[in-house]
């Protein structure tokens, strides 16, 4: 990671407020920033990415975003993982608030480093509960797709589309048996 990128993030120490540099630390290789007055190292870690692939028999659910970046385009539901909540429970939350919907968390579907914005993504297959969803205050609407009607054009990010990809691929594997479907509830 460059110097420029860790730069942006740090700009003045949070226990007593002076300006930091970046640094490599004794007994460390990488640049942090580094209060000069009180010592303290401030590390910087990946943003975790958590969200899921909402099934209802053969659709998916998708939300279109109220919010930038990339607002209007459509998405799955996802979003920052926050402090003392697993992966698993933050795909539940982030489904919640952008598409009003209640899940059970399935299996890991796909998990994504993106180094070049510090995020790591974690995307679950979900069943949906039930057909009760509507937008949250993140989404400008909320739809449930077949596979031949998902707006491949319209998609917000690229690991969306590859995440869609892959799990319509395993999707068809599950037809000819090689896979284990989920169950949704009704």
């Amino acid at each position: 990671m460059d110097a420029h990128f860790q730069r942006s993030y740090v700009n003045y120490c949070s226990r007593c407020g002076s300006e930091v540099e970046l640094r490599i630390p004794e007994g460390d290789n990488r640049p942090r920033h580094c209060c000069p007055d009180c010592g303290t190292i401030h590390y910087q870690n990946p943003r975790i990415i958590a969200g899921c692939v909402p099934e209802w028999e053969d659709r998916i659910l998708l939300c279109r975003r109220a919010i930038k970046p990339r607002h209007g385009y459509w998405t799955l539901p996802a979003g920052y993982m926050e402090n003392g909540e697993s992966v698993e429970e933050a795909a539940r939350r982030e489904t919640w608030e952008e598409a009003r919907a209640r899940v059970e968390i399935g299996p890991l579907l796909a998990m994504y480093s993106v180094p070049h914005i510090a995020q790591v993504y974690t995307l679950f297959r979900a069943a949906l509960r039930d057909l009760n969803f509507e937008p949250g205050s993140e989404s400008l609407e909320v739809r449930l797709f077949k596979e031949d009607e998902i707006p491949w054009n319209e998609l917000a990010f690229p690991v969306i589309e590859v995440t869609l990809r892959g799990y319509f691929k395993d999707r068809q594997q599950v037809q000819i048996g090689t896979l284990e479907p989920m169950r949704t509830r009704r």
